[in-house]
């Protein structure tokens, strides 16, 4: 069932280029058609050219020009077959393409704990190939190879019937042969698939990881590791080509028998006087020519089951739920007021509570601080924000808004993020600073780079603001990189700021610089701080203290270190190792 669905589903991608198709069809059937005639013409040569005294009764120029027209027609005919559905399939291989990338676009932050970044990038690139592949080489054998083996039939009928019959009985014994591998090849064949998504992984993160490879000196794990599955995957494609294989000498076999008993019967008949030479000519060469197109016939078996196979992981990928829509349309900037109220969250998957009955409300241009040990919480509460995940118990306001009823686009328009997992794009510098805004402003562009202390990092650029910056930003230093990313929010000018461990990246320089650009970014904006740095805590409107999901401590810096509790056991710990 699932099988036919994608077949339908592939189907219906096909209308809008139904001219073009049908100009492929047309192709096809002149090419079909010369098949036959050139049997024919043998019969013709043979009957009425050389076993004639006195010479042939036709034209000997009739010949050439016949044979010539042929492959012209014939020639003619499979260029605009074979581009027509190229020009079709190149728009289906974009239009899958771009679907698929347009839903992970919209999956939700948990679509990657289950689907890693190997197999999504296997899915977009490989495996819609191998379905355009099948819709490309399955489309053409079926009808061009289809409409040359009723051609060459029906000549085969009209010439010898009684030989005929013997010739039909290999249509089913080669589709018996197909049927029998044709279960095993697609099991083979998803299974391959699951392989070369894996060995893509290992690539890709080989590429993202190769400073800690070399560091830690992991190349011989990552050879070893690269050679395990590309091993796996080289037994696969044996397994699968041995099995692809298999099919051809089988058919070849039988083909072999019933040319053997067509020549015996032929025989047969030529010595009672019911056939001629020409005839015979004629027949074995239909005869001969029809195993090319049922060989063809034979191998689709192989493109439809890789197409098929691939079709189950990309329509996977482009069904995947995608985060909720619709919601209502904020018309104004929101004040940014936050409240927290009885939230829980517990991750797909997980028996415990991430976190529990948080009960908090931040009013417009408080900073608050969230602080706690690793597995506290902090993330994870300041994700719930942007709804990146949907609170499993209780609700988040806006400004007394239920965040849920409001629009992902309206919300999230209100935020700005800032990382010390900067995220950059391979984009000149403000490209950056303006992404996500249409209509970049290069006043804006240029007071945010300055607020963000870039002036003089942009000055010694060779192309200043528009200097491509690389992968992620690999031709900026660590400091500049978080800079960038700070310079990004104060362009986006949003009324909430979320900032996590916005400053870890930086040299106590910088970070002087930076802390300056973040006091003028966090005014009169309400400002949610993950932080281990003193300065960004000190400067709280109040610090919540986490641990193990739950609020344990709330208050400001000066009051929670005169109560002793759990914030003043995290600053010792943590902050006395800086020397304060």
């Amino acid at each position: 069932m699932k099988k036919h669905s994608h077949l339908k589903r592939l189907a219906l991608m096909l209308p809008p280029y139904k001219g073009r198709l049908a100009l492929a069809f047309l192709g096809m059937i002149f090419t079909a058609a010369t098949e036959p005639a050139l049997a024919a013409m043998m019969k013709v040569l043979l009957d009425k050219g050389f076993s004639v005294e006195g010479g042939p009764t036709f034209s000997i120029w009739a010949v050439p020009v016949f044979v010539i027209g042929i492959f012209t027609l014939r020639g003619v005919s499979t260029f605009m077959t074979t581009y027509m559905m190229t020009w079709v399939t190149t728009r289906v291989l974009n239009r899958l393409r771009q679907q698929t990338f347009n839903r992970l676009l919209d999956v939700p932050l948990g679509f990657y704990a289950t689907s890693s970044v190997g197999a999504v990038i296997n899915s977009m690139m490989f495996e819609v190939q191998q379905i355009v592949d099948m819709i490309k080489n399955v489309f053409i054998s079926l009808i061009r190879d289809t409409l040359t083996v009723i051609g060459l039939l029906s000549y085969l009928m009209w010439l010898n019937w009684r030989l005929t019959l013997i010739t039909l009985v290999l249509i089913p014994l080669i589709a018996i042969v197909v049927r029998l591998t044709g279960k095993r090849l697609r099991k083979l064949t998803q299974n391959f698939l699951t392989i070369n998504a894996e060995l893509t992984q290992v690539i890709e993160e080989t590429t993202r990881a190769h400073q800690v490879i070399k560091v830690f000196g992991g190349q011989q794990y990552e050879k070893a590791r690269f050679a395990q599955r590309a091993e796996k995957l080289r037994n696969y494609a044996m397994r699968m080509a041995i099995t692809y294989a298999a099919t051809v000498p089988i058919t070849q076999i039988m083909t072999a028998c019933a040319v053997s008993v067509v020549i015996v019967i032929a025989l047969i008949q030529a010595s009672q006087g019911q056939a001629t030479v020409g005839g015979f000519a004629s027949f074995i060469t239909a005869m001969l020519m029809l195993l090319t197109p049922l060989k063809h016939l034979a191998e689709v078996n192989g493109p439809l089951q890789r197409g098929l196979a691939a079709s189950d992981a990309v329509f996977g990928l482009i069904d995947a739920s995608p985060e909720r829509t619709g919601g209502k349309i904020l018309d104004k900037r929101a004040a940014g007021r936050l409240d927290f109220i009885a939230v829980g969250f517990q991750y797909p998957g997980q028996s415990r509570l991430a976190l529990s009955s948080i009960d908090l409300t931040v009013m417009p241009g408080e900073t608050i601080a969230f602080v706690g040990m690793s597995g506290g919480g902090k993330s994870t509460l300041v994700n719930l924000v942007p709804n990146f995940y949907s609170v499993s118990t209780g609700e988040i306001r806006l400004d007394g808004e239920p965040i849920e009823q409001i629009s992902l686009e309206s919300l999230r328009a209100q935020m700005a993020v800032v990382s010390q997992h900067v995220v950059l794009f391979d984009d000149t510098v403000a490209a950056n600073i303006a992404y996500g805004d249409p209509a970049p402003d290069h006043i804006r562009i240029e007071a945010a780079a300055k607020a963000a202390h870039l002036a003089d990092v942009i000055a010694n650029l060779p192309q200043g603001l528009q200097t491509p910056i690389g992968d992620n930003g690999t031709r900026l230093s660590g400091g500049q990189r978080q800079r960038l990313a700070i310079a990004r929010a104060i362009y986006k000018n949003a009324p909430i700021l979320i900032l996590d461990e916005a400053t870890s990246a930086l040299d106590s320089e910088s970070e002087r610089a930076v802390q300056e650009a973040l006091n003028q970014l966090m005014h009169d904006r309400t400002t949610l701080v993950i932080a281990h740095r003193l300065s960004t805590i000190e400067r709280a409107s109040r610090i919540v203290v986490l641990s193990d999901g739950r609020i344990v401590e709330i208050g400001s810096h000066a009051e929670l270190l005169a109560g002793n509790g759990v914030y003043a056991n995290l600053y010792h710990l943590q902050f006395s190792k800086e020397g304060i």
